[in-house]
């Protein structure tokens, strides 16, 4: 008998602690006040700025496209550089050698072309054949 009357007791305090956890579930919510003057809004907080990024430009000559990786190359004054344009929408078809202005920001040791623009090269002109100009046949003297 007392070992039925210990579990009900046990079962009892458990219930009794269980109910007031789940009570406190919800806050109350605090008293509004009412306030006589308009109150100002606060100001929103600045996020924590990062570390600005401006966006670079780079000029140099078309030397190749991988379109599998998506990057380009592109031959400068100095050195070539290698850009990542999987972020271009509109990607303009270049072929080696014409002139090229790469807008791109440098992430996570990447270049990243923002935007690609550029001039074609002017085609390479076949030198022409000369023409040589057929003469007219002189008529056949008369006998």
């Amino acid at each position: 008998m007392k070992k039925a009357l210990m579990i009900m007791l046990v079962i009892l305090i458990s219930v009794a602690f269980v109910t007031t956890v789940f009570a406190q579930d919800k806050p109350a919510p605090a008293p509004e006040k009412k306030a006589a003057a308009p109150e100002k809004p606060a100001k929103a907080e600045k996020p924590a700025k990062a570390k600005a990024v401006k966006a670079k430009a780079f000029k140099g000559e078309f030397v190749s496209m991988d379109a599998a990786a998506k990057t380009i190359v592109v031959k400068g004054d100095k050195a070539d550089m290698t850009f990542d344009v999987s972020g271009v929408k509109k990607m303009a078809e270049f072929k080696a050698g014409d002139k090229v202005k790469v807008t791109y920001m440098e992430k996570d040791g990447k270049m990243m072309a923002s935007a690609v623009a550029g001039k074609k090269a002017p085609a390479k002109k076949a030198p022409k054949a000369e023409k040589k100009e057929a003469k007219p046949a002189a008529p056949a003297p008369a006998k």
